[in-house]
């Protein structure tokens, strides 16, 4: 990776740095990338034309180093944690500033750019549109009134704080400040931002009506009084955590005998089904009050609505190539916790996912205020193909072997110790014979005949 990363040099999306660099001669690079459309920075190279790799002994000094450079950014760039590359036993820093950020940055009040290898003041025309284009420092970095530290939960901060582990476990509180969940009075003293509630606080009911997901599931193709829903009124993390555990036990599963082989199936790719909610729950506008995130799953497809247009230059159209991140912050928290990937939208992701499942690719569409996600799966009905839907069985609690062992019957009509034994080698055949037995005791399974001549057919 580093070496195809240094291959034709410095560039408008490359900048290289020798292991004792100045701090505000990083911060202008990172500033000129994310004014433009991102860019990486590697310590521990020299030349730019054809760089050299000399490698970083201090890793932590270089990394503390860089972490001063984009907190000197005005706004305070909020960046992916640096990462060590290694090349013939050296080993580099690389810092990435993602692409679409939603902010106009300066160092010292000048505004760059990436002009090829070099930094470049941006001209004013140039730098009108662009701030017009993104605007002013975003909500999610502004204090809300009526909050202060006590409304943030330690054991949150302390679980983020451990995941990411040296850079932030010394001092917490600069970290979060560092990543726009805090901001500084005049007298220094620390007051969480709304980005640092959404994510951190001990509740959002009070302060974020808005801050509302909404599953729900109904019984046809349309909406109607017959339905199953949850409402889910916690913080961010908490919200993809639990709703994606709700759509997982809720999407219908299946599996169908292959040979001796069981192949699973589910309605929709979980991969996608995670894409869409994530999106939803990062790239939402939390300035309209009013109405939360939606996720509507009816037989024949899911919808996720999510309040607020789309960002930036972001449209329809140009939505799987195109980068705008109007959450910064909540983007990258979710990302340092593993929730979202920071580079991009994953809508290519899921685009593919739905193709490899052989369904029909994601359907996107703004409404007069708002954001809408389908998923279909071709009104597939379990009842009418070869996949069996094993759900109930699951929710049993049978063990694999067992619902092996009921697919297999459920297109074999019968099985013996012997056949669950094939599809099970590696299990003894003590087992086995309890795995049937459990099933005939549960009343699922008949036991027919004695000795080498029994065999099993479904109740």
């Amino acid at each position: 990776m580093l070496e195809q990363l240094l291959e034709n040099g410095e560039s408008e999306m490359l900048a290289c740095f020798r292991e004792r660099f100045r701090p505000e001669d990083l911060a202008e690079t990172l500033v000129a990338f994310a004014n433009g459309n991102g860019g990486s920075a590697v310590i521990g190279i020299s030349g730019r034309v054809r760089p050299k790799v000399e490698g970083v002994q201090d890793i932590q000094a270089a990394e503390e180093a860089a972490l001063e450079a984009a907190l000197a950014c005005t706004p305070p760039l909020v960046l992916p944690l640096p990462q060590q590359l290694t090349s013939n036993q050296q080993t580099v820093l690389l810092i990435e500033v993602p692409p679409g950020l939603p902010n106009v940055y300066s160092l010292h009040g000048k505004y760059l750019r990436r002009e090829g290898p070099s930094n470049a003041p941006i001209p004013p025309n140039a730098l009108r549109q662009l701030l017009i284009e993104r605007g002013e420092v975003g909500w999610e970095r502004v204090r809300p009134e009526n909050v202060s530290m006590g409304d943030l939960s330690e054991m949150k901060i302390q679980s983020y704080v451990a995941r990411i582990g040296p850079p932030a476990d010394g001092d917490p509180l600069g970290w979060l400040y560092r990543r726009g969940c805090l901001t500084r009075d005049n007298q220094a003293v620390y007051q969480p931002t709304n980005a640092g509630m959404l994510l951190f606080s001990i509740t959002t009911e009070r302060d974020y009506p808005q801050c509302e997901l909404t599953l729900v599931r109904y019984t046809g193709n349309e909406m109607s009084d017959e339905f199953e829903r949850v409402d889910i009124r916690t913080t961010l993390p908490d919200q993809v955590r639990r709703a994606e555990l709700w759509l997982g036990e809720h999407m219908r599963r299946g599996s169908r005998m292959v040979g001796l082989e069981r192949e699973d199936w589910t309605e929709y790719p979980p991969a996608a089904v995670r894409e869409a909610l994530v999106n939803a729950v990062a790239h939402r506008d939390y300035t309209v009050r009013g109405e939360g995130i939606r996720i509507a799953m009816f037989v024949d497809r899911l919808e996720v609505y999510s309040p607020g247009r789309l960002p930036g230059h972001v449209t329809i159209d140009n939505i799987a190539a195109e980068r705008f991140s109007r959450n910064e912050t909540l983007v990258q928290v979710l990302a340092d916790l593993g929730l979202i990937e920071r580079l991009g939208y994953g809508i290519d992701r899921m685009q593919r996912q739905m193709a490899d499942a052989g369904l029909p690719p994601p359907e996107f569409r703004e409404t007069a205020a708002g954001f809408l996600v389908t998923l279909r799966n071709k009104g597939m009905n379990v009842a009418n193909t070869s996949i069996i839907d094993t759900a109930k069985w699951e929710a049993l609690g049978l063990n694999e072997r067992q619902i092996g062992a009921l697919v297999f019957l459920t297109e074999n009509r019968r099985i013996t110790n012997r056949d669950l034994q094939d599809l099970s080698p590696d299990v003894s055949p003590e087992t086995i014979r309890r795995d049937l037995s459990d099933l005939v005791d549960r009343g699922l399974i008949l036991k027919i005949g004695q000795k080498r001549a029994t065999y099993y057919i479904l109740r």
